[in-house]
């Protein structure tokens, strides 16, 4: 008889869920109502938000390509909030990333097939060496690993472009921008009419990747073990230091070669003189996705997806762009907040061991 009732982790999942959802919807209704508010032709500018991005190839091909970094930063912030580290330095390690693999994708001595892997793999273990600084500064000092880390995110853009003004820069591009990358290093494009290119594939290897690692072998046991409860890690035996090294040096490798990929996808040069963004837009795709690895590609298809149709909608209406950044608060605060709906989930559990007792 027992196995027709939830057990209450089975629903505390389940309203988990629910909350997500609520969140996304009441946001989605509110930016409605918010459009209708400022905007002199509301249904149209809500047509152009909506199925903006669906009325042609080139415009979901743009949701795929913002997919791909969203992806890649989105895994990061998971495998380290998995662990309760809250690191911050997805951001620095994917503009690093991107910045050392354009040395390799500017020089002609790696020409091949292999060319933009060696890249990729490269801006991959810059990205680890950069998110294991903070995680260092924790065991040894006890470092806040948030402080460090959004320090951090300042000290590598300042050194990239050091690096991009003195060791990269082309003179003859006009701005401050790399000499162009070789083709050679180039991720190919996959659809045609669009910009999306090899990246996409790679991404959701990497997500089946880390799906596996996190929930399917020991060192990811190890890693949310310790992020569940540290006192128990360290009472088991799991080495508490090692596995907070290893969760935030695998997550900066993930930036590392989202940053990559990024550049190799989606560049003719390196250009960035500011951070991108995407390592904290990672946050809000790791929040959407409570840190699970196989709902990161639905979480960055949804925050892409609004992301183009606020920009169509912009262009083609007078409401600005911004509207997308209120949809994004509500749904951290809604997802954030552990009461919301709590009163439905404990009815829920106690009715749920009622019956079970009774039946018992």
């Amino acid at each position: 008889m027992r196995g027709k009732y939830l057990t209450t982790k089975e629903i505390e999942k389940k309203y988990s869920v629910y909350r997500s959802l609520f969140a996304v919807i009441s946001s989605i209704i509110i930016a409605f109502a918010l459009i209708s508010f400022v905007s002199k032709t509301p249904m149209l500018a809500i047509n152009q938000f909506v199925l903006g991005p669906v009325q042609s190839l080139r415009n979901f091909g743009n949701v795929l390509e913002l997919m791909i970094p969203l992806i890649f930063t989105g895994l990061s912030v998971c495998i380290m909030f998995q662990a309760n580290q809250i690191n911050m330095s997805s951001e620095s390690a994917f503009f690093l990333g991107g910045l050392v693999s354009t040395f390799i994708a500017v020089n002609k001595g790696f020409m091949g097939i292999t060319h933009p892997y060696i890249a990729i793999l490269v801006g991959g273990v810059v990205g680890l060496v950069v998110s294991s600084i903070p995680a260092i500064l924790k065991i040894k000092w006890n470092a806040d690993v948030i402080v460090s880390s959004l320090m951090l995110n300042y000290i590598i853009l300042f050194f990239g472009t050091y690096l991009l003004q003195y060791y990269l820069l082309d003179p003859q591009a006009g701005y401050p921008a790399s000499n162009k990358l070789l083709k050679t290093a180039k991720l190919p494009i996959i659809i045609k009419g669009t910009r999306v290119h090899l990246g996409l594939v790679i991404s959701l290897i990497a997500v089946v990747l880390i799906y596996l690692f996190i929930y399917k072998t020991k060192y990811g046991y190890s890693i949310r073990m310790v992020g569940k409860n540290i006192k128990f890690a360290k009472y088991v035996g799991i080495g508490v230091p090692g596995v907070i090294i290893l969760s935030q040096a695998l997550g900066g490798f993930v930036a590392g070669v989202g940053g990559s990929v990024e550049v190799l996808g989606m560049y003719k040069r390196f250009s960035w003189v500011s951070l991108p963004g995407y390592g904290f837009d990672g946050i809000i795709i790791a929040i959407l996705s409570r840190n699970n690895p196989a709902f990161v590609p639905l979480s960055a298809f949804f925050l892409a997806y609004l992301r183009i149709g606020a920009d169509i909608m912009s262009r083609k209406t007078d409401v600005a762009p911004e509207v997308v950044s209120i949809v994004q608060s509500i749904i951290i605060l809604m997802i954030a907040a552990k009461l919301l709906l709590n009163k439905y989930k404990q009815r829920n559990i106690v009715k749920n061991t009622e019956k079970r007792m009774e039946a018992e």
